[in-house]
């Protein structure tokens, strides 16, 4: 099949998903005008997408991606929140300003911290052939917009929603469950930060910290994170709005089976397969859940 093609036909595939889960979600949730406000969410995060890849792809550039995809996030979860206070007359529940909160400091976090690591770099390997096709450039923004936009369903399904809960076990469940994620998220970065940037590590791959206790702590971290979100959204879902539940299962499977560990584990068999002490830790230190 015709690269170019394939290309468009994915991201007409992605479009169509997000467009499916927010029909799903979006029932029982608030509207405006007769529209209901998740669609309005998902139309903002991919035309945040595709402005930003216009002058992207012309300059050849994908300093702004990940940027780009965080600022969607702050984007999309304030339009929620906007209309959800607004529809209870400036006033909203304790559980959507935590969701809210804890999504804000998530994106602000990350979005800085993969800024700043590509502003260091100077590129992404990985975008060496895609930013030079429009097709798949395209693409990839158009999946990033896919990415924004399921991985915060679960919190954006429950601030959008028209049902109240007040704060309950799973609110504090939820709540701890995302500050362990994202400790254990913030700790494996710096730390792996901190090895990169001594020139005596250069070359080599990082086996201490948390990350002797597994192979991807961060990714770890992401997917205990955005668990603890999904079970706080719980209590004010109903019907089909539990589609939203979807939320870190996708993140799960995201990083476990397509960009996230099978990418960087191929990278690393790459560079250190044939090292000894790279086969020791591989064989004793777990791929992503400490034993």
């Amino acid at each position: 099949m015709n690269p170019g093609f394939s290309a468009y036909a994915t991201s007409i595939i992605a479009v169509c998903i997000a467009s499916l889960a927010a029909l799903a979600c979006s029932q029982g949730g608030l509207q405006s005008g007769g529209f209901p406000v998740l669609f309005i969410c998902l139309g903002i995060g991919f035309l945040l997408q595709w402005l930003i890849f216009i002058p992207s792809f012309i300059w050849e550039t994908e300093h702004f991606f990940d940027l780009t995809g965080s600022i969607t996030v702050l984007a999309i979860t304030s339009i929620a929140f906007y209309y959800k206070s607004h529809q209870f007359s400036g006033s909203t529940d304790t559980r959507s300003i935590m969701l809210v909160v804890l999504v804000f400091a998530w994106a602000m976090r990350l979005g800085g911290f993969l800024f700043m690591r590509i502003h260091r770099a100077g590129e992404d390997k990985r975008f060496r052939k895609l930013k030079k096709s429009f097709p798949l450039f395209l693409r990839t923004w158009t999946l990033q917009g896919l990415w924004v936009f399921i991985t915060c369903l679960a919190a954006l399904t429950a601030v959008t929603s028209t049902k109240i809960s007040e704060v309950d076990v799973t609110f504090y469940l939820g709540l701890i469950l995302w500050i362990c994620g994202f400790i254990i998220e913030v700790m494996a970065d710096l730390q792996k930060s901190r090895f990169r940037a001594e020139k005596k590590n250069k070359g080599n791959f990082i086996q201490s910290g948390l990350w002797a206790l597994s192979r991807h702590p961060n990714y770890l971290g992401e997917i205990i994170l955005w668990l603890g979100i999904a079970i706080m959204a719980l209590p004010v879902l109903w019907s089909w709005q539990y589609v939203s539940l979807l939320s870190p299962l996708f993140v799960y499977l995201l990083l476990t089976k397509v960009s996230g560990i099978p990418i960087l584990e191929a990278q690393a068999e790459k560079n250190w397969g044939k090292q000894k002490d790279y086969q020791i830790y591989k064989k004793n230190t777990p791929l992503l859940f400490p034993n």
